[in-house]
């Protein structure tokens, strides 16, 4: 287990180092130059070259890649060019939106979606099997902006359960907190809820086919009892594989659902900062966002090696 640990570690290490390259040099080509955005178009030319030397456009990019590199890897991201404010502290100040807004809804997904998937596939081309396949096919195809959106007309305008977006704070405490994030979360959840209860159906029915399965139920277990003891545990590593993207996606996907709901989180930080053409907020967050889907993927391969041994002895 630790020489499987270190290799997927270094592997991590690896995806970081070119991925840091890849997201720094692809956004300082992009068309467009910070200081003249910020100074307008009748800005004089020696104007914008001060400009452009306070915030360190001037140096050469390679050198500005190694300090921005070296500034992530102790927590300084830079300064904004925009707001003149620590990175780190716009990043942290959002993360705390953003990260708590993920991690309830993949929550409201896994609930949803494991025991929706295992009924599904226990009643295999029955009326219940068809019903939950057919509302699965209808949370993939509906947008979840447009989900978004119905939420807040019912439950925020009409009905006035909710508030129709913002975010409470946390000094306002944690039911505040849970209660202002509940309808971005569903608009999140209920489509990856939907793909995730697919997966799961479709690898039981996989698992349920497989010898040692037809052997247990030979031995006298009924359908569900070996579904639950032997089916469930071997089907999970598609499932922990969905599990992890989705979390990187909630994470890094939500900047239209943090659009509808006014909520001050990464999306809606990187969305502002690509408008003002602000790149260290940008390169910073996406670098951010990168890291997060890596550890992630890192976490699910270990979770891979928890649930099958055999996976240790392949690699």
């Amino acid at each position: 287990m630790i020489r499987y640990t270190l290799k997927r570690f270094l592997s991590l290490c690896i995806s970081l180092a070119v991925a840091s390259l890849l997201i720094f040099f692809v956004i300082e080509i992009a068309p467009g130059d910070p200081a003249s955005f910020m100074l307008g178009i009748n800005a004089q030319p020696d104007t914008v070259a001060a400009l452009r030397a306070e915030l360190g456009l001037d140096v050469p990019k390679f050198e500005r890649y190694l300090a921005w590199a070296q500034g992530m890897l102790t927590g300084d991201f830079g300064m904004s060019y925009t707001y003149r404010t620590p990175v780190s502290q716009m990043v942290a100040d959002r993360l705390w939106v953003s990260l708590p807004l993920a991690l309830f809804a993949l929550a409201l997904s896994t609930i949803i979606a494991l025991p929706a998937g295992i009924y599904a596939a226990a009643r295999r081309g029955k009326t219940g099997d068809v019903a939950v396949m057919s509302a699965t096919q209808l949370g993939v195809a509906i947008p979840n902006f447009w989900f978004a959106m119905m939420l807040v007309l019912i439950f925020a305008i009409k009905l006035r359960w909710f508030a129709g977006g913002g975010f409470a704070g946390w000094d306002k405490g944690l039911g505040a907190v849970m209660w202002s994030l509940t309808l971005p979360a569903i608009s999140l959840a209920l489509p990856q809820a939907a793909i995730l209860a697919r997966v799961m159906r479709s690898a039981l029915l996989d698992v349920m086919s497989e010898d040692f399965m037809r052997t247990a139920r030979a031995k006298g277990l009924t359908t569900t009892q070996t579904l639950w003891k032997h089916g469930l545990r071997n089907a999970l590593i598609p499932v922990l594989t969905i599990i992890g993207l989705q979390f990187s996606f909630l994470l890094a996907g939500g900047i239209i659902i943090e659009q509808v709901f006014y909520l001050p989180g990464l999306g809606r930080l990187v969305f502002q900062a690509i408008s003002a053409r602000d790149l260290i907020v940008v390169e910073s967050v996406v670098m951010l966002l990168v890291f997060a889907v890596i550890v992630v993927n890192f976490a699910v391969d270990l979770a891979y090696a928890t649930v099958d041994p055999r996976l240790r002895v392949r690699t």
